[in-house]
């Protein structure tokens, strides 16, 4: 979910081609300061110097990644992953002093809101803090109505993480947009990607998992 701050309803969103998630963001934050927030990822250490780590990834186009996270593995001082980068342990409700720290031009939320209790009162924060006028904000959040769930649903099973406490679709999402009070944005399809299963399994299970994968790409490329 990108916002970039004149409300246009679901019913007239073109869905366009998902996007691969990793490089779209990457891209889209070429040469920026970067408010990384959820940063730390503790959930899937397993992803860290991997292409799956969004922090690290983020670090390798921005001018400056300064990630948040709540994680208590974080010590006082932060954590150096760069020579650009750092990650600091921080309160995601309360963006107040951290804006004040640290200049930015634009807030990654990725895989995050999912893991949240209260999603809109994080929304509201955001566009509450006048310090963050004009900044983009880049949420992205795994599809409630994915293919591969709808598949999963005669085995009553669901692809879901047990640390996710919310899942989303793109009503719910435009509702939330809707209620936090932003002005515009863009809800864009992105494509699946089993980064956790493959990383850790080993062949054949591994190559086996890529190809499922492969071939939810091209249902989800024909059907957004």
């Amino acid at each position: 979910m990108q916002q970039e701050l004149a409300y246009t309803p679901l019913e007239a969103l073109t869905v366009a081609r998902p996007v691969y998630r990793i490089p779209w963001l990457v891209k889209s934050v070429l040469n920026r300061k970067v408010l990384d927030l959820g940063a730390y990822d503790e959930t899937a250490l397993i992803k860290k110097n991997t292409t799956f780590w969004l922090h690290g990834q983020l670090c390798k186009t921005a001018d400056e990644v300064i990630g948040i996270d709540s994680s208590e593995k974080i010590p006082a001082e932060g954590i150096r992953t760069s020579n650009s980068s750092w990650i600091f342990k921080g309160d995601i409700f309360d963006l107040s002093d951290l804006v004040e720290e640290h200049s930015s031009e634009i807030i990654v939320a990725g895989e995050l809101i999912e893991h949240l209790p209260d999603t809109l009162s994080f929304l509201n924060n955001v566009q509450n803090e006048k310090r963050l006028a004009g900044m983009t904000l880049i949420v992205t959040t795994p599809n409630a109505t994915a293919i591969h769930n709808a598949l999963l649903a005669p085995f009553f099973r669901e692809s879901n993480h047990p640390d996710h406490l919310q899942i989303y679709s793109y009503k719910t999402l435009n509702t939330l947009c809707l209620r936090a009070g932003f002005q515009s944005w863009e809800i864009i399809p992105y494509h699946t990607t089993f980064s956790e299963m493959i990383l850790g399994q080993k062949p054949p299970f591994k190559y086996f998992t890529k190809m499922c994968e492969k071939i939810l790409n091209g249902i989800e490329w024909l059907f957004p």
